[in-house]
Formats: structure tokens, sequence, C-alpha cells
């Protein structure tokens, strides 16, 4: 059964996203959002690199054909960059090593600012799938 986390600020407990899908297996971060046509509303997905790395989270967007939003979160759940990511480009970098890639809808990067920190917990799991796989 798939793990879904809720992603909360630190500071205040605010829940920016209350289910995303924990991507943790090789299958899982190496399939991210590819081949697929959209997103449906509020899915989104947390790709875990075994440790932080600029390299190790270097992502592309070959065979996603829309714009998301990528966040990249470090070890200490400080978000250290953020971009809207177009389809189709070879890579896009952080500017700092991180471990978690947050791929989400664009307009999520109204919401989160750089150096933020947040929080991964559990989500409750209600018998169906939140929006997503």
């Amino acid at each position: 059964m798939p793990r879904y986390v809720t992603l909360k600020r630190r500071a205040t407990g605010e829940v920016l996203l209350p289910a995303a899908r924990w991507c943790v297996s090789f299958l899982c971060r190496l399939r991210g959002l590819m081949f697929r046509s959209s997103l449906k509303p509020g899915e989104a997905i947390i790709l875990v690199e075994w440790f932080e790395s600029r390299a190790g989270t270097t992502m592309h967007m070959f065979f996603v054909p829309f714009a998301i939003a990528m966040v990249w979160i470090d070890n200490a759940g400080r978000v250290v960059d953020k971009v809207e990511a177009l389809p189709w480009r070879p890579s896009y970098v952080p500017r700092a090593p991180a471990r978690y890639i947050l791929e989400t809808a664009p307009d999520f990067l109204g919401h989160i600012s750089l150096g933020d920190e947040v929080d991964f917990e559990d989500a409750p799991f209600l018998g169906a799938a939140p929006a997503g796989r």
C-alpha cells in the first residue's frame, strides 16, 4: 500500500498539502510524474533520495507534458530551492543540496518560500487513495 504524508509549515502547523505520495522506492522515484496527462487536483509526490546532494536531486521533465512546481527540501526540512518546471526540459538542478523533491501543481509555489521549514507527518489512510495514484 502506498504511503502518504501531510506537509506542514513548521512555524505555524499550517497544512500545506494534506496528502502527498511518499516515493522512496527506486521504481516510484524513477517514474515520478512521467507518462501522465495531467495532475489531479491536490495531487503531489515527494521523491525521497538516500542522502542530500545537488547531483542526486537533479530532475528532468522528459515525458511530463505539463508544468509542475518542483520544491527541493534538505534534511532539516528547509526549502532550499523551488521552480516552475516546464515540459520537456532536460534538467533542473537545486541551488543547494537537498534530499526531498516535492512535485505538485504550479500554484503551490505561491504558498511556500525559500527558507521555509516544513515537516512530513503520516497522512491518515481512509480507504481510498488521496487524489493521485
